[in-house]
């Protein structure tokens, strides 16, 4: 019997069309690899469509809110029915950069220094007692970012203090609580971490070198505004320790199926920013291109993946 996939994208996030795109190009693959697969919006037919279909297994192609914070797979948790990625705990504990870095950091893997501000507390406190108890803190410059979010929105760089307030009123309009760093300054890299049955496997660091300087949301997305190298430009102890520390983040936040990494390397040592639950699976995102100089199939691994989901359902 064949199996059927629901690959479910689109959303209502500020990452809607790129969720679109990945979920295009997953369905591709994977009817390519022999499944029947069915596309769905996060909307109230979807329900009717896993109860329609035989022991579907649902693909998750969701990016920010909804498709990364585990609130879609909290719902599909409920439905019993089996779906591809981490579970809805894990996807919490990771989207949030407030909870995902001291747990990280617990773990060995250096992490950036960091205030955590909510929105309530900006605002009662005031910025005027903040500022200098920042700086003395983590000195400058600083990196502002919302608690949970995605594709660099809402992110700044601070080198003025007196610019503090700002940056902070831009990532509180993603969400409630913002995150105040230190700059990292170094070689930006993402690493991919997949499970296929036999525990996790980092692949080939993708060197990321925004032409701007900065890898923001139009870096991200605008072609022709960031050059990528895989395997990145690094010495072979430098990306071994990438890759160790890629695996043991998606260890030690409970992540499963497959994850990617974002870790920027100082002097050396790889600092853990972030971990994502649902990386970007376009014709130009980042996992498929560490895949292909690995020499992994991508159509191996997607369907591997499904067929792993299967066996838990």
């Amino acid at each position: 019997m064949t199996q059927e996939v629901i690959v479910v994208s689109g959303g209502l996030s500020h990452e809607r069309e790129v969720s679109l795109e990945s979920g295009q190009r997953v369905g591709q693959v994977l009817t390519r690899a022999g499944f029947n697969v069915t596309h769905s919006d996060v909307q109230p037919s979807l329900f009717d469509l896993i109860a329609t279909l035989d022991h579907p297994v649902v693909f998750p192609v969701l990016h920010g809110g909804v498709g990364e914070d585990g609130a879609l797979r909290e719902v599909l948790e409920l439905t019993g029915v089996p779906y591809v990625g981490s579970t809805a705990v894990a996807c919490r504990a990771s989207f949030d950069k407030a909870l995902a870095i001291p747990v990280a950091a617990r773990a060995g893997l250096a992490v950036p220094q960091r205030v955590v501000l909510p929105h309530d507390m900006f605002r009662d406190l005031g910025a005027a007692t903040l500022l200098g108890l920042i700086e003395e803190r983590l000195g400058l410059p600083l990196f502002v970012k919302p608690s949970a979010s995605g594709s660099a929105l809402g992110t700044s760089r601070v080198d003025r203090i007196d610019d503090l307030p700002a940056a902070l009123v831009g990532a509180y309009s993603y969400g409630r609580t913002a995150i105040v760093e230190e700059f990292i300054d170094g070689v930006e890299v993402a690493v991919p971490v997949f499970d296929l049955g036999e525990g996790p496997v980092a692949f080939p660091p993708v060197e990321i070198r925004p032409v701007s300087g900065r890898y923001d949301f139009e870096a991200h997305y605008t072609a022709g505004s960031t050059t990528y190298v895989c395997p990145a430009e690094l010495d072979d102890e430098t990306i071994a320790a990438c890759c160790d520390a890629a695996v043991l983040a998606h260890t030690t936040l409970r992540l499963r199926d497959f994850s990617r990494a974002d870790i920027i390397v100082r002097n050396g040592t790889p600092v853990f920013i972030e971990s994502s639950v649902a990386p970007g699976l376009t014709r130009t995102s980042l996992v498929p291109l560490s895949l292909q100089v690995a020499g992994q199939s991508l159509t191996e691994a997607l369907a591997g993946l499904v067929r792993l989901a299967a066996a838990r359902g």
